[in-house]
């Protein structure tokens, strides 16, 4: 074999592919050899030499293995119990989310039947975050040697006494967020935001009571759209945090310690995201529909002026930022220079005028950024071309090799490099080798294997194969005719 012996093959194509099978005939009847194979997990080592009968045998031993593994993988009642062990993993992470507010909007309803979560069809939701304190009690409950078990025992309390209430769901809350508890709670009919935190506070009191566990919930602001609910959770959070102020052991509503602002007009995480995610990848749809949302919150608030004034500079100040960030020509964002582009907001009385400026000015940021791209693309692909052109000489000249220059991953380097030359690398490697040897074959005398060496081949056969192959004929009788 050219470049490499078996067992390095075997090692490229399980660190590649790590479900294939591999079988070893072999003429080495060595035991380290033997060893070496095992290691790499070979099917089958088989001793030379090998009769039709006993490979048939191998082979049919080989298929039948892989047809009980997919037949395990599309085995649908061992999925679905995968799936129902995994389900409980799932959905908390799927809630952790949601109130992170990294939830996707889309299929939202479906998700909460799916995941057996009773939330959808309310008037208003309210999240809530809660907090136990693991503090050493004056009499020490069995429970309180593990404490692993208290939060779980906690959330089983809430979720018993609550549900006879309201729908809500009780989780745990994932990282640093301060609450070691979360719940989401759906709002209308029979119950009231006034009646669930009434019954948090006897709840706290019984967890008290019965667990000796000092709990506190901070309770947040409702919202009319679960898809909102991240920010009543923040609000939660943040009253929460009063409790060095208000005291422990019961419900600190985040309306009873802050003031309400009414009509208040955010440009929150949610629409930042969405409006930077559209400048950033477009396409045109996508930036108007984000624009169009970032408008419509101005329009729907009914506030003083004033404070729409303030919500356009927030909207300016994160465009800025990310001209800044991406270091995009301001001057061609808009007629008259980014002096005046964003000199112009305070003059602004109109939404529309606000709505035709934001439009303009990230239609042409996207525009910008394409360009920027194609640009670095286009210098990426020359330097990787002049790399090859000064290594073509390397046998081991891979797409690998040239992406750890490059720092890219070698698929997305593929696929550029295709767009851009429209060969693939393996191609456009092969052209300059090939054009190197013609040059040598030219202008030298030297032999076939030193020429196929001088351009990177280090089996003469398998050079002249593909001299051949896109030439049409062997480098000797290229040489012979000229």
């Amino acid at each position: 074999m050219p470049y490499m012996d078996g067992l390095a093959l075997a090692e490229r194509v399980r660190q590649r592919y790590p479900s294939v099978k591999i079988v070893i005939f072999s003429g080495y009847d060595d035991f380290e050899y033997a060893k070496q194979a095992i290691k790499l997990n070979v099917t089958e080592y088989i001793l030379k030499p090998v009769n039709v009968e006993e490979l048939t045998a191998i082979l049919k031993r080989i298929k039948a293995s892989l047809d009980e593994e997919i037949e395990q993988k599309r085995n649908v009642n061992l999925l679905r119990e995968n799936y129902r062990r995994s389900l409980p993993i799932l959905r908390e992470q799927f809630l952790n989310e949601l109130v992170g507010g990294a939830a996707s909007s889309e299929n939202l309803d479906a998700r909460l039947r799916e995941y057996h979560i009773p939330l959808e069809d309310a008037k208003k939701w309210v999240a809530a975050a809660i907090d136990i304190e693991q503090e050493d009690p004056g009499t020490e409950l069995p429970l309180h040697k593990e404490k692993d078990l208290i939060p779980i025992s906690v959330k089983q309390l809430f979720g018993e006494k609550l549900e006879k209430y309201c729908r809500c769901t009780v989780f745990t809350s994932s990282g640093t967020s301060g609450s070691e508890l979360a719940l989401i709670a759906a709002i209308g009919g029979d119950n009231s935001q006034t009646g669930l935190i009434d019954i948090l506070g006897d709840i706290c009191k019984e967890t008290r009571k019965i667990l000796e566990v000092p709990v506190t919930v901070g309770v947040g602001h409702s919202c009319q759209d679960l898809r909102d609910i991240s920010a009543s959770y923040k609000s939660a959070l943040d009253a929460l945090g009063y409790k060095a102020i208000v005291g422990s052991g019961s419900t600190i509503y985040i309306n009873d310690v802050e003031p309400v602002s009414s009509g208040l007009l955010r440009f929150d995480g949610r629409d930042e995201a969405a409006l930077m995610a559209a400048v950033k990848f477009g396409p045109r749809e996508q930036i108007e529909a984000a624009v169009k949302r970032v408008v419509d919150k101005m329009s729907d608030a009914k506030v003083h002026f004033s404070q729409c004034q303030a919500y356009m500079l927030s909207v300016s100040s994160s465009m800025i930022q990310m001209i800044q960030q991406y270091e995009l020509d301001m001057t061609q964002l808009a007629e008259g220079g980014a002096a005046d582009t964003f000199a112009i907001i305070p003059k602004m009385v109109k939404v529309e005028d606000f709505s035709k400026w934001l439009l303009s000015v990230a239609l042409h940021m996207n525009q910008a950024m394409n360009q920027e791209r194609d640009n670095t693309m286009k210098q990426v692909i020359q330097k990787a071309k002049e790399f090859i052109m000064e290594n073509y000489q390397d046998p081991e000249l891979s797409v690998e090799k040239i992406c750890r220059q490059l720092h890219m991953s070698p698929a997305y380097f593929s696929t550029m490099f295709k767009k851009e030359t429209g060969q693939t690398y393996i191609a456009y490697l092969t052209q300059v080798r090939l054009d190197k040897a013609v040059e040598l074959l030219n202008k030298t005398d030297d032999k076939t294997y030193v020429i196929a060496a001088k351009v990177g081949y280090q089996d003469q056969n398998y050079f002249s194969y593909v001299f051949k192959k896109r030439l049409g004929v062997s480098p000797t009788k290229f040489r012979g005719a000229k």
